[in-house]
């Protein structure tokens, strides 16, 4: 059944880098603050998470430019994962990230509708509401099916507008707000703060629970290891791309994020609605209303276009598991144009099923700190095939080797394990998905064997 067509190399820099930007910015920069207000307190706490869970990000990209280099193959860290420690960890990985995968996508989608409601002032009906994630995640999940040259550019033009909204709404707070500095030196820990827990609030635990929301908004940076067999010179273009996309968005966020405390007082920030943004609010007080319902507009697009991505990159995962005999072989299926399909329409499916079960800040913590284990297992994986492979070529080389990474270590244990301790049940749910994997790889090595 996976006979007759293969995946193609087309993604060239262009392509490669909007794919990373259009699957980091897409959510959490318009809406995390909010939470990030409510644990940290102040706005130079909240810019300081994030700074320190940029510079996260960044060592995290390095240490994948130098593994996607050296192992371009679709699948991305299933595929690290088995070089460094061999299948069960790389079942276990791709197992539990086709899961999570529906929660990052029902959590886009979720978002998508949100800004949708921004754009009706709130009086979508709650059916509708309920509903139009199921309607974006399909469209999503059909476009897909079309050619992954296609998509690259359907992606690049996606990107264009979310880079356009951050630096509308940055450079429109600074020029045509009331705005004052004076917020700076306020605290929001007082608002209304709905849907945080007291446990996530100030202190040590407030940081670490404000460093998983700046994580959501940075989350993305990985995403083109998995579409390692698609990419065109993966040894120069997978380098290029990741440092490049991940340093501009840096730069973006912190500008963006200084711009909402400029028009708002982090009282106000706090105390956003759930079912609203940071940024929907912030423009209002600078655009007049048909200008801020154009900003709904594009926060919605932006928030399909990590949608988009999502469906894009994440079956790879599953469909080189099952090229390797790990799960049916069906999803190896490859389409004449070239993708995935079996995979796109099954990631697509558990995305409906996650979107109409969950709710926003639940699946996106839940999935960062799935995606965070096996961040960290792949950072050792650097380290033990660094000693096991030393002769196997790496067009690229981790700047800062072994200190840039081993300190993308110490800091991604830290964050796990605050998580665990600050929102336990997230995170045993996170741990439950992983450890629900054993079995299931256990049953399809021995029908491989």
């Amino acid at each position: 059944m996976t006979e007759g067509h293969s995946l193609r190399r087309s993604l060239t820099l262009t392509p490669a880098t909007a794919v990373i930007l259009a699957n980091i910015i897409g959510t959490g920069v318009f809406v995390k603050t909010r939470v990030m207000t409510c644990n940290v307190g102040t706005p130079g706490m909240v810019l300081t998470v994030w700074i320190v869970a940029g510079l996260l990000t960044m060592a995290g990209a390095l240490v994948y430019a130098e593994l996607g280099s050296m192992i371009p193959r679709s699948g991305g860290e299933a595929r690290f994962l088995a070089a460094a420690f061999g299948q069960r960890w790389s079942f276990l990985y791709g197992w539990t990230k086709t899961v999570a995968l529906g929660a990052s996508a029902a959590a886009t989608s979720i978002l998508c509708v949100v800004f949708i409601n921004d754009l009706t002032g709130g009086q979508l009906p709650s059916l509708a509401v309920q509903l139009l994630p199921v309607l974006v995640i399909v469209f999503a999940t059909a476009a897909n099916l079309l050619s992954v040259r296609f998509s690259g550019w359907v992606i690049t033009a996606l990107t264009v507008v979310k880079l356009s909204l951050v630096v509308v709404i940055a450079v429109g707070a600074f020029t045509l707000a009331a705005g004052s500095v004076d917020n700076f030196s306020m605290n929001g820990a007082a608002g209304t703060c709905e849907g945080v827990p007291e446990s996530a609030k100030l202190g040590l635990g407030g940081f670490g629970a404000a460093m998983l929301g700046a994580l959501w908004g940075y989350n993305g940076w990985a995403v083109l290891a998995t579409v390692g067999a698609e990419i065109k010179d993966p040894g120069r273009t997978v380098p290029r791309a990741l440092i490049g996309g991940t340093l501009l968005v840096i730069v973006l966020y912190l500008f963006i994020n200084t711009a909402y405390f400029y028009v708002l007082t982090p009282l106000e920030v706090a105390s956003v609605p759930e079912s609203s943004s940071v940024a929907s609010v912030a423009a209002s007080r600078f655009f007049g209303p048909g200008i801020a319902a154009l900003m709904a507009v594009g926060l919605a697009i932006s928030a399909y276009g990590t949608t988009h991505t999502t469906i894009l990159a994440g079956p790879r995962v599953p469909y080189a598991l099952a090229r390797d005999g790990l799960l049916p072989s069906g999803i190896a299926y490859v389409s004449s144009a070239g993708v995935p399909a079996v995979a796109i329409i099954g990631v697509g499916t558990w995305s409906i099923v996650m979107a109409v079960t969950g709710t926003f800040d639940v699946l996106t913590d839940i999935y960062i700190f799935v995606l965070w284990v096996f961040f960290t297992l792949n950072g050792v994986g650097l380290f033990v095939l660094r000693r096991r492979q030393p002769e196997t070529e790496r067009p690229y080389r981790v700047w800062g080797y072994p200190f840039v990474p081993a300190l993308f270590l110490l800091t991604a244990i830290y964050l796990l394990i605050n998580t665990l301790i600050v929102t336990p049940y997230r995170a045993l749910a996170g741990l439950a998905f992983i450890v629900v994997g054993l079995p299931l790889y256990t049953y399809f090595s021995r029908r491989k064997n």
